[in-house]
């Protein structure tokens, strides 16, 4: 499998490297907006990839920060030419409409960690998202907060500066207790996650009640078992989250999970 290929500006380029102007604002500032997808089937169009979903999200971005769309059907043509060489696509497009695409595979130890969940720890609070709402080529507090884990931890959870849990540094948190699925609220400043607000209509029209609402220490110490979501990983349980005053455990084989794996 080739691994060094991506497309750029309309280009498909066999490299290891980018060439962007020194002035480029996407160099400067991380003025970009991105879009991570997983594809199923080898197809955009299968209902689990949700290319249009993706699209309207970076859409939504674009018309936020008033930057230029790009050639949408380029884009498309850029997709379909790297998902032939990988499962997972980052879609990452610049201010004046330039699209940047580029593949990875799928985690090695993606099902193991599906399975019996992983260790996370609390973020120091100022390892706060900007702009929570959009996914920006601004990602360095949520790579800090990931990488100063501790040793045994593999991912972070965000914090606000009251103590709330907000989201993980790639994905979504949801918890299960008393019959019913919680998830912070997008007012938190969290990202709208695609998978998030596909499992939420899903889980309505199964009549399972989700609740959106502030994960304080009080309520996140309830839960039975919680999980966090994105559209590459799916699921994944979360059995440990260290504490600066002490680790909580929560159930990775919690039956409720297999609820959602419905879901994918």
């Amino acid at each position: 499998m080739t691994t060094d290929i991506f497309w750029y500006d309309g280009r498909l380029i066999q490299s290891q490297t980018l060439e962007l102007n020194i002035n480029d604002l996407g160099l400067l500032y991380g003025a970009t907006v991105f879009t991570t997808l997983r594809v199923y089937d080898h197809s955009l169009d299968s209902s689990l990839t949700n290319w249009l979903l993706h699209c309207d999200r970076l859409l939504f971005s674009l018309q936020s920060f008033g930057w230029q769309q790009p050639d949408w059907n380029r884009v498309r043509q850029g997709a379909e030419a790297i998902l032939a060489h990988f499962p997972v696509l980052r879609i990452t497009l610049f201010p004046d409409g330039r699209e940047w695409i580029t593949g990875r595979l799928l985690p090695q130890d993606l099902t193991e960690k599906q399975k019996n969940g992983i260790t996370t720890s609390l973020a120091r609070s100022e390892f706060t998202r900007s702009l929570p709402s959009h996914k920006t080529g601004n990602y360095l507090s949520a790579w800090l907060a990931k990488t100063s884990v501790q040793q045994n931890a593999q991912e972070a959870i965000l914090v606000d500066t009251a103590g709330n849990w907000l989201e993980t540094t790639t994905g979504n948190l949801w918890g299960w207790q008393n019959g019913s699925w919680w998830t912070p609220p997008l007012t938190a400043g969290i990202l709208p996650g695609i998978v998030r607000s596909q499992l939420i209509k899903w889980l309505q029209n199964q009549q399972q009640t989700v609740q959106e609402e502030p994960w304080t220490s009080e309520l996140v110490r309830r839960f039975e078992a919680i999980a966090y979501t994105n559209s590459v990983v799916e699921i994944i349980p979360i059995h440990t989250v260290q504490q600066p005053i002490g680790s909580l455990q929560y159930d990775p084989y919690h039956p409720s999970f297999q609820q959602i794996k419905r879901f994918f």
